[in-house]
């Protein structure tokens, strides 16, 4: 049957705006292009932190102590499923080798809405953030407090917290629980280097939970991004840390605030800000996850 609306343009949604709110329609094509680049920097994020922990499983000499650290596969939770939170849902899933077990979501009504098979759907925040690896905030910022309240004390140490509350600056998530380790999607449509250093601070504070030597770390690290010649220009420690700092190749780097790698200017934003050829590996390798599963 064919649409007895379709030519009606008295139906359509702009027939009742006036001429002050039809001029903020392009709004609409922005929030549709931030959720596109919101979605993207979070599968970036994830095939990074996956690729990063198979390479731990792999090493012979951290498996068991990762094992006992009770890192396995990569533990996705998704707090809120508004719209973006459905839409981020679908492209973990599309985009990512994530399997749907491996993602669990609490939001207030789990009984009313529909995910794909396999993906856990519940209301308990508390038990989400005890169980992710990765865990991501998809709730408006008035319910912000109320659920820093409920995490409080139940984040595991490595648990990476990716925010897309807007409107909220970072160092608020610091100021309710000191212990988050959190990154902000203030990236817009652009990768942002403070964004970036974020990200590659947040691998290396993967290496450092697991105790592993500052050079093993780098060596992991610079290893992800072999298929783009990083290697030409590899990531060192004076590229993370003050110059004037000295490890011991079998000494673990110091745990990183990622509130202070994107709010700071810190040695590794100097590096990648002078480093042409690692800007734009990096921004190769952002491109081949998009395009790859």
């Amino acid at each position: 049957m064919s649409d007895i609306g379709s030519g009606l343009t008295i139906l359509s949604f702009e027939a009742e705006l006036t001429v002050h709110e039809k001029k903020l329609l392009y709004l609409r094509a922005r929030y549709a292009g931030l959720t596109f680049c919101g979605c993207a920097h979070a599968v970036f994020v994830c095939k990074l932190v996956h690729l990063l922990k198979c390479i731990l499983k792999r090493r012979t000499a951290a498996k068991e102590l990762y094992a006992s650290k009770g890192h396995g596969e990569l533990s996705v939770g998704i707090l809120g499923l508004g719209t973006l939170g459905k839409q981020l849902l679908l492209c973990l899933l599309k985009k990512t080798t994530i399997r749907p077990t491996q993602i669990k979501i609490s939001t207030r009504n789990p009984a009313e809405v529909r995910v794909p098979p396999g993906v856990e759907c519940f209301f308990n925040n508390r038990c989400l953030a005890a169980w992710a690896d990765v865990l991501f905030l998809c709730c408006l910022p008035s319910h912000l407090d109320r659920i820093c309240a409920d995490l409080h004390s139940h984040l595991q140490k490595h648990c990476l917290v990716y925010s897309f509350i807007t409107a909220v600056p970072v160092k608020r998530y610091t100021r309710t629980y000191a212990g988050w380790q959190s990154i902000t999607d203030r990236g817009g449509i652009t990768l942002g280097l403070k964004w970036v250093c974020g990200v590659l601070y947040s691998l290396l504070n993967i290496c450092t939970n697991v105790c592993l030597g500052s050079s093993e770390a780098l060596s992991l690290i610079n290893s992800i991004f072999t298929e783009n010649s990083m290697n030409n220009e590899p990531l060192k420690v004076q590229s993370f840390i003050a110059s004037t700092s000295f490890l011991h190749p079998n000494e673990s780097f110091p745990w990183i605030s990622l509130v202070d790698a994107q709010t700071k200017e810190t040695p590794l934003l100097h590096f990648v800000m002078n480093s042409k050829p690692v800007q734009e590996n990096i921004w190769t390798t952002y491109k081949s996850y998009l395009k790859s599963k």
